[in-house]
């Protein structure tokens, strides 16, 4: 990841679902979980979004934000069908997920390609990476995200 603990997490701008602006800065004051997917409706992205969605509301004080380089309709639809209750955020450019580690080299079956790596980022009160989790395995991860945004 670019990003490491105790910096500042670069600020950004992206669509959301409903193709409104979110701007990182307006939560100030929240703990912050970016969570950086390849795809909407594949198995593993939609386990994760639910895996998120089930543990939602243990999560006090914290804003949940998912982030991929699907369209902002795909995301509305995504959204919908599996009952999400955070904000999806597109960034088709990966200009963020640049920023954060989250966009890089991928190896599959020998071949080398540029994509999104999984990966997820949980940013303190005061703007500040608190945690990083570099090439996330699905299962288990949210259990970890909560229990480092409970003790931050």
């Amino acid at each position: 990841m670019k990003v490491k603990e105790g910096d500042k997490a670069p600020d950004f701008t992206l669509k959301d679902h409903e193709g409104k602006d979110v701007k990182l800065s307006e939560f100030r004051g929240k703990k912050v979980v970016v969570y950086f997917y390849p795809k909407d409706f594949t198995s593993g992205c939609t386990k994760e979004a639910c895996d998120f969605r089930d543990r939602s509301g243990e999560f006090k004080d914290t804003v949940i934000l998912g982030v991929s380089a699907d369209p902002t309709e795909m995301h509305d639809d995504f959204r919908h069908k599996y009952n999400l209750p955070f904000r999806l955020l597109s960034d088709p450019d990966h200009s963020v997920m640049d920023k954060y580690g989250a966009w890089g080299e991928k190896n599959n079956y020998g071949k080398k390609y540029m994509g999104i790596i999984r990966s997820t980022v949980l940013i303190g009160k005061d703007g500040k990476v608190v945690k990083v989790w570099p090439k996330v395995r699905v299962d288990g991860h949210v259990d970890e995200v909560l229990e480092a945004a409970k003790a931050a």
